[in-house]
């Protein structure tokens, strides 16, 4: 099977409480395998990785930031998966971004998104720890304790 190559961009948005917001999806090739993400997606053509975080977390949650206020990227991933029957090499960056809350509005959902996303859930660094439940990326615990250590 031919591996797509793909860029993305994921936002690590973190409440005040230091939680990360995760969305609940799956993949329709695979009913009933569901597994915890951070908002993101791949990139259209020509456009930033920052623009793309942007893009994204507007249309999953209906937070609207400017992609220059992102900054750099708080993390990269080279990671391989399927999806819909394909292959998937994704090259990701990870940008924090900090509320103090916030309610998620998923009426910017596309038609994939909509299919596949059936919840949302604000988790701390503990409870990523000790959850039976699937969440990428993996170390997102880690993650998380790191970019929030001292940034209140």
């Amino acid at each position: 099977m031919t591996v797509l190559d793909r860029r993305a961009a994921r936002v690590v948005l973190v409440d005040r409480a230091d939680r990360t917001l995760l969305l609940r999806g799956g993949d329709p090739a695979r009913p009933g395998l569901r597994w915890w993400f951070t908002p993101g997606g791949g990139l259209n053509e020509g456009e930033t990785s920052a623009e793309g975080a942007a893009r994204e977390l507007y249309e999953e949650t209906g937070l609207r930031v400017e992609p220059a206020d992102l900054g750099d990227p708080v993390w990269h991933q080279v990671t391989q998966f399927s999806y819909d029957n394909r292959k998937y090499r994704q090259e990701q960056d990870f940008y924090l971004v900090r509320v103090p809350e916030w309610q998620i509005d998923t009426t910017g959902f596309d038609v994939e998104e909509q299919r596949t996303i059936d919840d949302h859930r604000w988790w701390t660094a503990a409870e990523l720890d000790t959850t039976a439940e699937t969440v990428y990326p993996e170390n997102l615990a880690e993650l998380l304790r790191r970019i929030t250590a001292g940034a209140r």
